[in-house]
C-alpha cells in the first residue's frame, strides 16, 4: 500500500493521510444534509409530487456517489481529492430546471446522465487532459487563488461573520452572535495550531470547536449513533425512465444538458488545478495521472445519475486535507470510508454544522492564495487576467465564471503585447467558448 501511493517519495505517512482523509471528510459532511435538502427542494411549500424527489433516497445516492467518487479518484488518480454532488449544480438542478421550468426531475437526471457521459468519452480521448494542460501556469496559479478567496468568503458566510447587506451587498454580521462566536473561536484555535506547526491543525480545530460548541449547548449532542439506512429504491435507475419519453427530447433540455457539461468541466478542472497546486503535484505546467483524475469524475457523475443525484464533481474542501497533510489517493480512501459509514451514523453528522466547518474553510483558502506568489506582476499582459480570474470567482460566486471571464482577457493582453506565440491555440477555442457562453447564458 505505501509503495503504490508512494508514501515515501511525497513525504507522508498513514497518520497524516488518516488525518487528511478525515478532515477532508468533516469539512465537506455538510453535502450529506445540504444535497437531499435542495434536490427534494424541501424548503418550497405544496410542491407538485412529481417535482419533489424522495429525501432518504437521495441522501443515500449523495453518500454512495461521493464514496464511489472518491475511492476512484483514490486508486486511479492517486490523488487527496475527495468527490460529491456540486454545490450550485444541484442548485440548478433543483431550482432551475425542475422547479423553474417545471420539468421532472427524471427529466433532470437524465441530463446530468448524457452530460456525464460525453464527459467519459473526452476523458477517454484524451482530450479533456489536453485542454487542461493547455491553460498557462500563470491563470492555474490565479485560480487556485480565486478557489481559496471564494472559499473563505463562503466561510465567512456561513459563519456569519459576513452578511448581506442592502446598501454594500455585503457587510459585517452581529459578531455577539452565539455560532458565529463559536466560528471564530475556531479560527483563533486553528491559527494557533497552525502557527505553532500542529500537524492536523485544521482537524484538531473542526473536533476543539464540536466539543466546545456541546459543552455551551450550541450543538445538540446526537440522541442516536446508528440509524436505519433509507431505502434508494425511489430514485435509483429513474434516469432512464427520461429516455422513453418524448418530451424530454427538447431544445430546452439541450442547453440545461450544455449548462452542465460547461459549469461541471470548469469547476472540477479549477478544483483539481488548485488542490494540486497547493500539494505541489504540478510540474512544468502539467499535472501527472490526469487522465485518471479526470476519469474518477466522470465515471462518478455517471454513477450519481443512476443512483438518484446531481453531478459530481471534484471538491475543493479536499484543500483541508490537504493542509492537514494528506498527499496520496489513500487520504481519498479513507474520506470515501467515512462516507460509506455515514449511511448509518447520520445522527452523528449532525455535530457537523456550519460553525465548525467554517474556520476550516477560511483558513485552507489562506494556504491557497500562497500561489499569487508565483505569478509575475510586473507583466500587465499577465496580472490583468490572472486578477480577474481570482476577483471574479468570489464576486460572481461561481468558479466557472470567475474562469471564463479570465480566460477571454488572456488572449487579448497577451496578443496586445505582442505575446501571441506563446498562446497555446487551445486558449482561442476557449476565448470562443467563453464569449458564446455569456452571450447565450
Amino acid at each position: 500500500m505505501k509503495k503504490y501511493f508512494q508514501f515515501d517519495a511525497l513525504g507522508t505517512n498513514y497518520r497524516r493521510e488518516i488525518i487528511g482523509g478525515l478532515t477532508t471528510f468533516l469539512a465537506m459532511a455538510y453535502i450529506l444534509v445540504v444535497n437531499p435538502i435542495t434536490l427534494t427542494l424541501a424548503d418550497i411549500p405544496d410542491l407538485p409530487d412529481a417535482l419533489r424527489m424522495d429525501y432518504g433516497a437521495v441522501f443515500v445516492a449523495t453518500a454512495l456517489s461521493a464514496a464511489i467518487g472518491s475511492i476512484i479518484m483514490g486508486l486511479l488518480g492517486r490523488y487527496p481529492l475527495a468527490l460529491a454532488p456540486g454545490l450550485g449544480l444541484n442548485a440548478f438542478f433543483a431550482y432551475t430546471v425542475v422547479l423553474g421550468s417545471g420539468t421532472p426531475w427524471q427529466h433532470a437526471l437524465g441530463a446530468v446522465f448524457i452530460s456525464s457521459m460525453f464527459f467519459l468519452i473526452l476523458t477517454l480521448t484524451g482530450l479533456r487532459e489536453k485542454l487542461i494542460n493547455a491553460i498557462p501556469i500563470e491563470l492555474k496559479h490565479a485560480v487556485g487563488a480565486g478557489i481559496g478567496l471564494f472559499i473563505t468568503f463562503i466561510g465567512l458566510q456561513t459563519s456569519g461573520i459576513i452578511v448581506n447587506n442592502d446598501a454594500t451587498l455585503v457587510g459585517i454580521g452581529d459578531l455577539s452572535e452565539p455560532n458565529t462566536l463559536l466560528s471564530i473561536f475556531g479560527i483563533l484555535v486553528t491559527v494557533i495550531l497552525m502557527v505553532r506547526g500542529v500537524r492536523g491543525g485544521v482537524f484538531y480545530g473542526m473536533i476543539i470547536s464540536i466539543i466546545v460548541g456541546m459543552v455551551f449547548g450550541l450543538i445538540d449532542t446526537p440522541t442516536k449513533v446508528v440509524d436505519k439506512v433509507p431505502s434508494l429504491e425511489p430514485t435509483f435507475g429513474a434516469v432512464f425512465s427520461s429516455f422513453s419519453d418524448p418530451s424530454f427530447y427538447t431544445t430546452a433540455m439541450l442547453g440545461i444538458v450544455l449548462t452542465f457539461l460547461f459549469v461541471d468541466f470548469f469547476d472540477n478542472a479549477g478544483t483539481l488545478v488548485a488542490v494540486a497546486n497547493q500539494a505541489g503535484f504540478v510540474k512544468n505546467n502539467k499535472l501527472p495521472r490526469a487522465g485518471q483524475a479526470l476519469l474518477a469524475d466522470s465515471i462518478a457523475s455517471v454513477t450519481g445519475s443512476i443512483l438518484g443525484t446531481s453531478t459530481v464533481t471534484s471538491y475543493v474542501e479536499s484543500s483541508a486535507g490537504v493542509a492537514a497533510g494528506a498527499r496520496t489517493g489513500f487520504a481519498s480512501l479513507i474520506t470515501a470510508a467515512c462516507f460509506l459509514l455515514s449511511l448509518f451514523f447520520f445522527p452523528l453528522l449532525q455535530v457537523v454544522t456550519s460553525a465548525v466547518t467554517a474556520p476550516a474553510l477560511i483558513i485552507v483558502g489562506v494556504l491557497m492564495v500562497s500561489s499569487l506568489g508565483k505569478i509575475d506582476w510586473t507583466k500587465f499582459e499577465v496580472a490583468v487576467p490572472a486578477f480577474l480570474t481570482m476577483i471574479i470567482m468570489p464576486l460572481s460566486y461561481s468558479i466557472a465564471t470567475g474562469i471564463a471571464v479570465g480566460f477571454i482577457f488572456y488572449p487579448i493582453t497577451m496578443i496586445v503585447s505582442g505575446r501571441a506565440k506563446e498562446i497555446n491555440p487551445i486558449m482561442y477555442l476557449f476565448f470562443i467558448i467563453f464569449i458564446l457562453y455569456f452571450i447565450f447564458k
